[in-house]
This record gives structure tokens, C-alpha cells and sequence, in this order.
């Protein structure tokens, strides 16, 4: 992973903040992005999105986001289209970034939009590879081990930069496994 941050790559980690765990029935209530490279932070991206349903109870309960916040927001499919802009030509980052992919896909279809086409990587899946011993991998649990700030968990954009912050953690941790695996960077890509 670091020849890949050293070679000049730009990443998008990202998170979506959403009404429930299913994506063909429940909808993203907030996007969260933050771009960088190996110099740093290259922009940020957050918006709440009006999801045209009210919040279930637990949602509001887990995000802080509740229908008073969203009901002036935009609409996904007036979302979508900046964000796309804004990760264009970037390599995605999420914890669970299946998750988060599929959401997006699925708001993207429903917006008449092509699936997301990004090469991505799954800070989950690398903080499982990087850390075998730790017995648990969740992005607020890494994020108080390695003692990075937490400003709003379960918020989408803090939790892209807490994304971000565990990846370069995973790579300066495991710089001389990854001189010995060549194919670290495959293993690891969705």
C-alpha cells in the first residue's frame, strides 16, 4: 500500500450515513469524503441528503441526524452527480466498503446513474491483514487504539477522515510486511 500512496495515487475515503442495512429499501441520509494523496488533505466533500422517508427511530439514535436536519437537504440524485466529480479518477477508501459501495450503487441506479467504477479498498479487510492479533477491527475501536481524534463518530465525513487516518496508520505499521508481499495491494483492492 505504500508504493501505492508513495506512486502518486489520490485517494477518496468515504462514508454514507443511511436509514437502515439495506440498500434496495433503505436510503443514504449523508455522504461524507475526504480527498488526499501522500502530501495530505485535498479537499473535503459533506452534505446531508433528504432521503423522502422519515428516519427510522434508530437511525437518529446512531447518526444525531434527525428528519429536522434532512428535510431541507438535497436529494440524492442532486447529490450524486458532485460527488462522482469530486472522487473522480480516485481510488476509494471505506471500512466496510462493501457497504458503502453498494449503497451508493443502488442510489445510483435509482437516480439513473452508472454503478461506481473507482478501484477500492477496504480499510476493514487491511486493518484485519495489518493487525491478526487485535480481535477487533471496527473503525471507532482503531481509531481510540491508535489514539486518533474522533469529532463526531457516526458522521460521514468524520468518519472518512477517521477512515483516512486508520489507512496510513495500517500503512506506516506495516512497511517492512509489505516490502515482503508484493501483492499486498491486490489482496487487500475490491
Amino acid at each position: 500500500m505504500n508504493r501505492l500512496l508513495q506512486s502518486g495515487a489520490v485517494f477518496c475515503a468515504f462514508d454514507t450515513e443511511t436509514t437502515g442495512l439495506f440498500p434496495k429499501q433503505d436510503r443514504i441520509i449523508e455522504l461524507g469524503a475526504v480527498k488526499f494523496d501522500k502530501s495530505g488533505v485535498l479537499d473535503t466533500f459533506n452534505t446531508l441528503v433528504n432521503p423522502e422517508i422519515p428516519l427510522p427511530p434508530v437511525c437518529q439514535q446512531v447518526s444525531h441526524i434527525t428528519d429536522d436536519m434532512v428535510c431541507g437537504a438535497p436529494k440524492i440524485a442532486e447529490v450524486l452527480p458532485s460527488f462522482l466529480r469530486f472522487s473522480e479518477g480516485c481510488i476509494l477508501l471505506a471500512h466496510n466498503a462493501l457497504f458503502d459501495i453498494k449503497f451508493t450503487d443502488e442510489e445510483l441506479k435509482r437516480s439513473g446513474l452508472l454503478p461506481l467504477t473507482n478501484r477500492a479498498i477496504d480499510t476493514l479487510n487491511f486493518s484485519r491483514w495489518a493487525y491478526p492479533a487485535n480481535g477487533h477491527w471496527k473503525l471507532q475501536y482503531l481509531a481510540e487504539q491508535f489514539k486518533i481524534q474522533v469529532k463526531a463518530a457516526h458522521r460521514a465525513c468524520d468518519d472518512a477522515r477517521v477512515c483516512m487516518e486508520v489507512f496510513l496508520r495500517c500503512i506506516r505499521d506495516t512497511m517492512d510486511r509489505q516490502k515482503s508481499l508484493s501483492l499486498a495491494e491486490e489482496a487487500l483492492s475490491l
